[in-house]
């Protein structure tokens, strides 16, 4: 369901994919090639959602902000199945693991990675290329350029199975 809320109109680029169960609300920007997964739920009721160029947010998380913080995912950026994020940023080419917790004015760089089940708490920030881990979240490493390799591939093969749903539409 996409829908407006207090005037704000959501804005999904053309190529972009949004599953039919997902709930996309009020101030979201879904950028091309993104894609929003079954049963994610999106609500900028209280502040504004970017979900950036060819990102992916996964089946069953949930992405909502505190007043007028907003959310914003950069490019290539894999949001796990379960991810709850809250009035944060994430860097481009960024994965956050399955049922990972981001919340308020947590800053992720570019290249990182958040594990899953990792709680990051208010205020926190992830240096570029580090790997967070645990709760509370900390920097456990540095990741090798493999493993940031290995974020955009997967980002990638999200574009091309986006496209696959959509010409099944």
């Amino acid at each position: 369901m996409i829908r407006s809320f207090g005037g704000n109109v959501p804005k999904v680029h053309e190529t972009a994919y949004v599953a039919e169960s997902a709930q996309i609300i009020g101030d979201v920007t879904i950028e091309k090639d993104a894609s929003i997964w079954d049963n994610a739920v999106l609500r900028g009721d209280m502040g504004p959602i970017v979900v950036g160029e060819g990102s992916n947010v996964q089946d069953v998380s949930a992405i909502h902000n505190t007043k007028n913080i907003p959310v914003i995912i950069g490019k290539n950026v894999t949001i796990g199945h379960r991810v709850v994020l809250h009035s944060c940023t994430i860097g481009d080419n960024s994965l956050i693991g399955m049922g990972a917790v981001l919340l308020d004015n947590v800053k992720i760089g570019n290249n990182c990675i958040v594990a899953a089940g990792a709680v990051v708490t208010p205020n926190t920030v992830i240096p570029d290329g580090a790997m967070a881990a645990g709760v509370p979240a900390k920097v456990i490493k540095n990741l090798t350029p493999e493993q940031i390799q290995a974020n955009i591939e997967n980002a990638k093969e999200y574009i091309k199975l986006s496209a696959m749903y959509k010409a099944e539409k």
